[in-house]
């Protein structure tokens, strides 16, 4: 089953995506409502939507497919450490504490975009774009989505869609010489879509220790730079769902990233291998298009950047500790 959010005559309609049509919910009923109830309720969510008009998928504009409570992302492939590592750092590693447990930042649900949307990128010479799937959380019965186990965070797992954290890897690597962040290379986009895929639709392609074996491929204005697995995770989802919820809380409308996956995932993975920047860094017209095996294709577009108004840089201050 396919839930999303689309417009259609200037409305905004939220439900199901059936075959090549759009069909509301009935009765004002929402994604959310649907993350709300939970994987362990899909029988009554498609009841949602029956008897409602439908409009043909071709004809709407598909929207961020949920209002999302959060946004983390991971960094799960060790290829992609080991290349973005050469291209931020200069050098290529893994440090050992990436072994240790999986790591995540939080990025702004304020700044998603949908399907074919364009993004405005920060003055970067180095924008790129990042290939990853994202887990979307539900509700469980009996649960209050504290302290997981990884068996229990799997039944929190509503669906997935796919990611493009998109990045501005020259400003990222300024900042994060502060040892904090990504934030302002980051947080001006991230594209989700163009659906939300139930996690049951996937259950085919799961391992026995749970990682998706499905074929992710990136497209740079139609030649192909990226492709991999997706069970190449060090970690599996509900590992991920676990972590995030350790000494803290996850919620229906959560969303974890899986982190960039290897083999041109990125460009700047390839920078770092090659030493030299080519693929070349996207710029304003360029055309992303990422596919999942199983969930579809996301596209996107790099918009042109704007001058942002000028921070000074900070001011030192002599230390005396008592006001004059």
């Amino acid at each position: 089953m396919r839930l999303g959010r689309w417009t259609v005559g200037g409305v905004v309609h939220e439900g199901l995506l059936i075959d090549d049509a759009a069909v509301p919910f009935t009765d004002g009923r929402t994604v959310a409502d649907a993350l709300a109830l939970g994987r362990d309720h899909l029988d009554r969510i498609a009841g949602w939507a029956d008897g409602s008009p439908a409009a043909a998928l071709a004809e709407v504009q598909l929207l961020v497919p949920l209002i999302a409570a959060s946004v983390r992302d991971f960094v799960t492939f060790e290829e992609h450490v080991e290349g973005i590592s050469a291209s931020v750092d200069g050098a290529s590693h893994v440090a050992p504490e990436w072994y240790e447990a999986p790591t995540f930042y939080f990025t702004n649900p304020h700044t998603l975009l949908g399907d074919h949307a364009t993004v405005r990128p920060p003055v970067s010479s180095r924008m790129d774009f990042e290939l990853e799937v994202a887990a979307i959380l539900g509700g469980a019965a009996g649960s209050d989505g504290r302290d997981l186990t990884p068996a229990q965070a799997a039944r929190h797992v509503f669906g997935y869609t796919i990611m493009n954290d998109w990045s501005a890897r020259d400003v990222q690597s300024r900042e994060m010489q502060v040892r904090l962040g990504p934030c302002k290379g980051k947080d001006f986009g991230t594209s989700l879509g163009p659906w939300i895929v139930t996690a049951d639709e996937l259950d085919p392609h799961a391992h026995a220790e749970g990682f998706l074996e499905l074929e992710l491929e990136a497209y740079v204005n139609g030649t192909r730079v990226g492709h991999d697995l997706l069970s190449h995770m060090g970690w599996p989802f509900a590992e991920l769902v676990a972590y995030a919820s350790r000494d803290s809380i996850v919620v229906p409308g959560d969303v974890l990233g899986s982190g960039t996956a290897g083999n041109g995932g990125c460009l700047a993975e390839l920078w770092g291998r090659s030493g030299d920047l080519w693929p070349a860094p996207l710029s304003a017209g360029d055309d992303v298009v990422l596919r999942v095996e199983g969930i579809g294709a996301l596209h996107g577009t790099v918009g042109a950047s704007q001058p942002a108004a000028a921070i000074p840089p900070a001011r030192s201050h002599d230390r005396v500790r008592t006001r004059a």
